[in-house]
């Protein structure tokens, strides 16, 4: 079926179809809020947009730039516009790059990033965007859009056809995160299952050492434990459990490339995990480093600390120079308790992500309640949710729940989502 028969698109020439070497940006006055209107409504949002020459990609938590080359140039988009004849477009979310309707973030002015809101800005834009150098309509009315989006965008793509079904003609979701819950552990099985074993049972035994001191409140073990990678200055242990999983994936935050940024490709990908790995598993370390295995089995039945003096080694070179103020405790380095640090209102994508996060989609990364596990069992809701509550008082108009509304995002269907003409895929 040729979806382009009756589309001005069908008249391009091919030499049309490539992407661009260059971002030419445009600007759509969209609508704050796509739903009815009320006294504070009569703002307009701006997205960025990209164009690129075939086909309609959305993209979420990430401004426009970092995504062109990767899903434009790369791979995915300029295969489905070289198959549909199309035009490419990414759209940048809204509160994401260039793409804010306020010059601050509070909590009332981060009202309208909801879900519903931003799926309806894919609609709003299939029927009103035009396009420099093509003098013709391509409103949806006249030409099948079809959006493609992975992981939280993927979401959007698979919400957005299921709610406008009626104007979107189909989409592609990519690993896409259509179910909200609260705690999501299961974050790190895929690193528990596929990891390299010996590594990941060196962390395991260490984890679990380390909980069986907090549980005991041993806190002169507790304290060694901390100097030992070089972070005794930090006075939530909650913090100190964070930075040593870093290299995984710490909850929300890690300043290195984890298991999740693997990628086929290696001017995507990273091997920082590998190299965290390897390291914490060096068979041939000195004996100043060895010798660290067995600095706390004195609190453990005599038993060692396998591979502790590897682990802390490589926090300390490989994390430690990341602190350039040289405060450990502190939100420039490894510190996450200065509330005025939280309440900055500054425009970012961290912050709207936080928001996104504690108002509706949830997932925070936590311990498990089985074992063996990756992170300390100390790391739970309570220390994710602290930083909703410093992040986003409440507002004149505006306030967040006191844990994220899932059913906000649920509502769509979470796993068992589905419309006609929508593709879940992995990858």
């Amino acid at each position: 079926m040729d979806l382009l028969a009756d589309s001005p698109l069908r008249h391009m020439k091919p030499t049309q179809l490539t992407c661009l070497s260059t971002i030419s940006r445009t600007s759509l006055g969209m609508r704050l809020t796509q739903m009815p209107p009320s006294s504070r409504d009569t703002s307009s949002i701006r997205p960025t947009i990209s164009l690129e020459a075939p086909y309609f990609s959305t993209l979420a938590e990430r401004p426009v730039e970092k995504v062109v080359f990767q899903t434009c140039r790369l791979a995915v988009i300029q295969i489905l516009m070289e198959a549909t004849n199309g035009l490419g477009v990414i759209l940048e979310n809204r509160y994401y790059g260039e793409s804010y309707p306020f010059n601050t973030s509070t909590t009332d002015e981060l009202a309208y990033l909801t879900t519903e809101q931003t799926i309806a800005d894919n609609a709003y834009f299939a029927q009103h965007a035009t396009y420099p150098g093509i003098n013709a309509s391509l409103a949806a009315h006249d030409t099948p859009y079809i959006l493609y989006g992975g992981s939280l965008a993927g979401a959007q793509t698979a919400f957005s056809i299921k709610t406008y079904g009626d104007i979107l003609w189909g989409g592609i979701a990519s690993s896409a995160t259509t179910k909200a819950v609260l705690a999501y552990p299961q974050w790190y099985d895929p690193i528990q299952k596929f990891g390299p074993s010996d590594c990941v049972s060196s962390i395991n035994g260490i984890v679990d050492k380390m909980d069986q001191l907090v549980s005991s409140n041993n806190t002169k073990a507790i304290d060694q434990l901390k100097a030992i990678f070089g972070l005794e200055a930090l006075t939530d242990i909650r913090d100190f459990a964070m930075t040593i999983a870093f290299p995984i994936g710490g909850p929300m935050n890690y300043p290195t490339n984890t298991w999740q940024e693997l990628n086929w490709d290696p001017a995507y990908g990273s091997n920082d995990f590998w190299d965290f790995c390897s390291n914490v598993t060096n068979m041939n370390a000195p004996e100043n480093i060895t010798s660290v295995d067995y600095a706390l089995a004195q609190y453990t039945g005599g038993e060692p600390w396998t591979n502790l003096g590897n682990y802390a080694n490589y926090v300390k070179k490989a994390l430690l120079p990341l602190c350039v103020g040289g405060d450990i405790d502190s939100t420039s380095c490894f510190g996450t308790r200065n509330v005025s640090f939280w309440a900055d209102t500054t425009n970012s994508g961290l912050r709207s992500y936080l928001y996104s996060t504690c108002t509706e989609q949830g997932d925070y990364q936590v311990a498990p309640s089985y074992s063996p596990k990756l992170i300390s069992s100390v790391l739970q809701v309570d220390y994710t949710q602290q930083w909703c509550t410093w992040a986003f008082p409440p507002g004149k108009y505006n306030s967040i729940p006191p844990t994220p509304d899932l059913d906000a995002y649920n509502k769509y269907g979470g796993y068992d989502v589905s419309a006609d003409r929508l593709a879940h895929i992995d990858g």
